[in-house]
């Protein structure tokens, strides 16, 4: 009887012999996605492997990047942010607005120079991102309710703003980032990577980057260490609107014009390449990279199936399919990260 007792709680062997795998499982299952993805595609269709296809790629999801960099931050904090669209959506019409010489478009017919409009834009995303950080650690509205709240205030903003129009004009500085090339490489592929890289700098090279990992992986514990949690999850959520932001208004030079609901699609976007490259939804888990891996396997994804011809409803399909699977994986590394009896024994 006792043999069998010890039998029935012992962990499967696989898993006792296995920590390091168990515990990186959230890593290497997006990275394995991805090189399946690009071998997929590669044999499917000869024009998917090609250094202009790769090209392509990187401009897709370059705004998706920039935003995902401001949420990679919340989700380590193990909060959400519901509103990135929407002030992405906000800013892009905030400076096609105070740009536009159209009284159609700007109705007070008051169009300001490039820099100021560009500013006013950004400095509107911060203060977006500044009332979601009020009613979150002020208020204690829950992060999902608040942001969710935003994400309507932001549409109203736009709607009130171009009424129904289009606005064409950007400043000529966002025109050349959102649209122009430096030689070869398109301006919009570099911003994104230096936003990354800006990321992945704060979060692995700094107090503040080693703050949002404290809170997002045990809060409590953080408060006793003396960290401010409300002022870090304050912070983290004006950044995620900055980058919103500036995606944003790169975004609607890249495509030419500014609309009320022109990143609308981009909120699913941006949390997917987090959670898909691996970042925990419970915090403290991931980083930038895991968002690169993220951002790759979508923009491959997506790609990769129109090279294919599937059917477009198809597609929406198959998007959710992976996104539910990352979501298991998610779910499933944060279970196994709990040290099992036996992991470290001799």
């Amino acid at each position: 009887m006792t043999g069998r007792a010890e039998n029935a709680v012992r962990p499967a062997p696989a898993l006792r012999r296995a920590p390091w795998l168990r515990n990186r499982l959230r890593n290497i299952a997006p990275f394995a996605t991805l090189l399946f993805l690009v071998m997929l595609f590669a044999i499917a269709s000869p024009s998917f492997a090609s250094l202009d296809n790769l090209a392509n790629i990187l401009q897709q999801i370059s705004v998706t990047g920039i935003m995902a960099v401001g949420l990679t931050f919340v989700i380590l904090c193990a909060e959400i942010d519901l509103s990135v669209a929407s002030i992405a959506n906000a800013a892009g019409v905030i400076l096609a607005f105070l740009t536009a010489q159209d009284a159609s478009v700007n109705i007070a017919n008051i169009p300001l120079p490039g820099g100021a409009a560009i500013a006013l834009a950004i400095a509107g995303s911060a203060l977006l991102g500044a009332v979601n950080a009020f009613g979150m650690t002020w208020i204690g509205i829950p992060s999902f309710i608040m942001t969710l709240a935003m994400l309507q205030i932001g549409a109203g903003i736009c709607a009130l703003l171009v009424r129904g129009q289009i606005a064409y004009a950007v400043p000529k500085l966002i025109a050349t980032l959102g649209n122009g090339s430096l030689g070869p490489v398109p301006w919009i592929i570099i911003v994104a990577a230096i936003t990354l890289l800006l990321g992945h700098i704060v979060l692995t090279y700094t107090r503040f980057g080693r703050y949002v990992y404290m809170v997002g992986g045990n809060r409590e514990a953080a408060e006793y260490s003396g960290v401010n949690v409300r002022a870090v999850i304050a912070t983290v959520m004006i950044i995620s609107a900055v980058c919103s932001g500036l995606a944003g208004m790169l975004g609607v030079a890249h495509f030419g014009s500014a609309q009320q609901d022109e990143f609308d699609s981009y909120l699913l976007d941006s949390i997917s390449a987090v959670v898909v490259g691996g970042t925990s939804l419970f915090g403290g888990q991931g980083g930038i990279g895991n968002t690169i891996i993220g951002l790759c396997v979508l923009g491959v994804l997506n790609n990769g199936l129109d090279h294919v011809n599937i059917d477009s409803f198809l597609k929406i399909l198959i998007r959710g399919l992976i996104l539910l699977a990352a979501l298991i994986v998610n779910v499933y590394a944060q279970r196994l990260k709990t040290p099992m009896p036996g992991d470290g024994a001799g």
